[in-house]
């Protein structure tokens, strides 16, 4: 079973820049696609990115596009959420996690392995 960490979360300016990392104990993410969620306080876990291991596929939630960007070093095992231009709405715990179903990697319900989450503050 993998086991996620995630890293890089603190506190910034708006309009600054983190990068979040998602490493991967236990097993390869070979076989998985691999999801970044936030939870705002009093808010759902909700869907951020995504990118397929196999096909470098990526998708991403329509908030985050053209800011963000999800990618991965086969070699570390690790997914990094590239997270530009942010603002007070992208202030959460920012969770990584596995699922096997592409065609709904929004759907959090379909993803396991959950790491502890990172915080992301942005001050404006």
């Amino acid at each position: 079973q993998v086991q996620l960490v995630e890293s890089g979360g603190g506190l910034v300016q708006a309009g600054g820049s983190l990068r979040l990392s998602c490493a991967a104990s236990g097993r390869t993410f070979s076989g998985y696609s691999v999801g970044w969620f936030r939870q705002a306080p009093g808010k759902e876990r909700e869907f951020v990115a995504a990118i397929r291991w196999k096909t470098d596929s990526t998708y991403y939630v329509d908030s985050v596009k053209g800011r963000f960007t999800i990618s991965k070093d086969n070699a570390k095992n690790t997914v990094y959420l590239q997270m530009n231009s942010l603002n007070s709405d992208d202030t959460a715990v920012y969770y990584c996690a596995v699922t096997t179903i592409w065609r709904s990697v929004p759907n959090r319900y379909d993803y396991a392995g959950w790491g502890q989450g990172t915080q992301v503050t942005v001050s404006s």
